[in-house]
């Protein structure tokens, strides 16, 4: 992937850790949906639904509002430089997008932290993963996530690395056209957040497609993608899906707790948003067949 040929976003800041005890579980911000993309992106990692609420409420603090000190990523840092291009061009082809419909696209930040952090969705550990909080509407990522992806998932190169980054941002997208409000209210209706079947898998996958929406616009407008990239982007949503990573831990699958989808179901939406470069291609809540 020539990525150095994106151009760099300037909303990747460092947040440095020395900011009060506000912002933690059940604070201001955390709301349903909050809760559900923190834990579910806990249980991509094959973390027990009560431990990872334990962790968030032991990290919290008075039940405010975050209070992180964030500075300007490092550019001379080759990690963030690469996080800065690939945001750059979600920024250029979601723009581009939501301008063509009419709409102005308002471009999350991405905040890079070391071990843990305070989000308006409470707390979290790196051992979460990259996460998005809708309740500051912004992306969190440990840069050690990326060495974890190759060593423990197998999902090596950059545009495996990109695809993490966009599928992130798809759920700002989700966020701003008013898809994780819809999930959130369904939910307090009653309808099932996990499940092969279930919203938190449909509202995955969708991230996924976003995701390939977006590997399309950004080859049209940089011709950045060298041989074997889309592979390494595919073998990443491979391997983490809840089948292959239940087997990996378990032994055995429960599609009952999926809550992202199937390896199959992860690779297959992703190539169709890569396919049709639309959001059109996207509407997992209404396949009957994911």
């Amino acid at each position: 992937m020539l990525w150095q040929k994106g151009r760099a976003s300037d909303n990747v800041v460092q947040d440095t850790g020395r900011g009060g005890g506000g912002g933690g579980f059940g604070g201001r911000g955390l709301g349903l949906g909050g809760i559900i993309v923190v834990v579910i992106v806990g249980l991509l990692f094959g973390k027990d639904p009560g431990q990872i609420l334990q962790l968030l409420g032991d990290m919290g603090g008075d039940g405010g509002a975050p209070d992180q000190q964030q500075v300007t990523a490092p550019a001379n840092d080759k990690q963030s430089l690469f996080v800065r291009k690939v945001l750059g061009s979600t920024e250029d082809v979601w723009g581009q997008m939501f301008q063509a419909s009419g709409q102005r696209y308002a471009a999350p930040r991405l905040v890079l932290f070391n071990g843990a952090v305070q989000s308006a969705c409470g707390a979290a550990s790196a051992a979460m993963g990259p996460f998005y909080c809708p309740g500051d509407q912004q992306v969190y990522l440990d840069l050690d996530f990326f060495r974890e992806m190759q060593t423990r998932f197998h999902a090596a190169g950059d545009f495996a690395r990109a695809y993490v980054i966009a599928h992130e941002v798809g759920h700002h997208v989700q966020n701003l056209i008013g898809v994780m409000a819809k999930v959130e209210q369904a939910a307090r209706g009653g309808t099932p957040m996990q499940g092969a079947e279930g919203l938190s898998v449909r509202q995955e996958l969708q991230a996924d497609c976003f995701a390939g929406v977006w590997a399309n616009h950004a080859q049209q407008q940089l011709n950045w993608l060298e041989p074997g990239d889309i592979d390494a982007a595919l073998n990443a949503a491979n391997q983490i899906g809840d089948d292959t990573l239940q087997k990996q831990a378990r032994g055995y699958v429960v599609p009952d707790s999926f809550t992202h989808g199937s390896s199959a179901e992860r690779v297959r939406w992703f190539k169709a948003g890569f396919a049709a470069g639309q959001l059109g291609a996207c509407d997992t809540f209404a396949a009957r067949t994911l």
